[in-house]
């Protein structure tokens, strides 16, 4: 590789001709704190996944004002999954200093773990709100494959994420990868299945990967969401779509999470796309031999009623504003009227 005269933040595409590329982790500072890259572009994830969300639930026949709850309790149990989940997996890292556990802003998040954090907290909410776990997660699946397609870049600022070495064109080198590299090629020529890395030659940027095969997932799941069969199947779709780009992807990565010598995220990644795989041949088979007896949730009684009263709700809500604002606005012209009065 030529040689490249790159600073302390400085990232290069040498292949494709992009020799720097200056890219700090963080954004700005607030009253002395400094606010990173990382938790921006998790949470502007969040955000553009909520209010897709939020675009989709009449659709799929739910209230969106119990919705709510769910999706509040789904964010909090999906951070604090994912923080543990990392936690847990690097536990020798953590368990001389417990208070370096609360420190997320330079990442420390696993996917996995944010995504059964979310899931579990969100059933129990469902149950509780009374909302249809099935379609709800079928949006959910959408909106996560859009959190994880713009989080993703957040690896990218702290230069993170990224795999062995490769001569393919959009392979890419920091001094923060090339020093990664020398201080741990020891453990990772370590392993079996590994070789020894080259800190001058570039890698593969494995963020990248997932976040263009994340953002290509909501489009195609988007799209086929249209002529879904049944609740659920778009959930199902999404751990397919996501579980088979993980265990392809996460074979690349240099910084697994381990068990040993087997990569926690691969194999779960493999488990769950096949299951998913399996349970929607065997679901639509099931729904194809029930023909037009099957009905979605949106179809159902229920769900009409449940939006009927929260519409109704709404609009009562306006009206009273409404009278509020005109009454206001009468005390006003009294007010004004009695103070002409006066003066004259």
């Amino acid at each position: 590789m030529t040689q490249l005269n790159l600073g302390e933040y400085d990232i290069a595409f040498p292949g494709l001709g992009i020799d720097k590329l200056t890219v700090k982790s963080e954004a700005f500072t607030i009253f002395g704190v400094s606010i990173m890259w990382y938790g921006i572009l998790i949470a502007l994830g969040m955000v553009l996944a909520i209010l897709f969300g939020f675009s989709q639930m009449k659709k799929y026949g739910i209230d969106p004002d119990r919705a709510v709850d769910v999706i509040i309790g789904g964010i909090i149990g999906g951070v604090v999954g994912a923080r543990l989940y990392y936690v847990a997996m690097n536990w020798d890292s953590y368990k001389n200093d417990i208070k370096s556990i609360f420190y997320t802003r330079n990442g420390g998040l696993a996917v996995y773990g944010g995504l059964i954090g979310a899931l579990l907290v969100g059933i129990i909410i469902c149950k509780i709100r009374k909302v249809k776990i099935l379609p709800l997660f079928d949006i959910a699946g959408m909106g996560f494959l859009i959190g994880q397609g713009i989080g993703r870049w957040g690896n990218f600022f702290n230069h993170e994420a990224f795999g062995y070495n490769t001569d393919l064109p959009w392979g890419m080198t920091s001094p923060k990868i090339q020093q990664w590299i020398i201080d741990n090629n020891s453990s990772i020529s370590s392993s079996s299945d590994i070789v020894a890395m080259s800190a001058d030659k570039p890698v593969h940027p494995c963020f990248l990967y997932e976040s263009l095969w994340c953002l290509i997932g909501f489009v195609v799941l988007f799209l086929l969401s249209k002529k879904r069969k049944y609740d659920g199947q778009m959930f199902l779709a999404y751990i397919l779509w996501y579980g088979a780009e993980r265990a392809v992807v996460e074979g690349l990565r240099t910084d697994s999470l381990m068990v040993g010598n087997v990569r926690i995220s691969q194999v779960i990644a493999i488990v769950s796309a096949a299951a998913a795989l399996i349970l929607l041949i065997v679901c639509g088979s099931k729904v194809r031999r029930m023909g037009v007896d099957y009905v979605f949730y949106k179809d159902t009684q229920e769900s009409k009623d449940l939006i009927a009263q929260s519409e109704a709700a709404a609009k009562k809500s306006k009206k009273t504003q409404v009278k509020k604002e005109e009454s206001s606005d009468a005390e006003d012209k009294e007010t004004e009227d009695s103070k002409d009065n006066t003066k004259s």
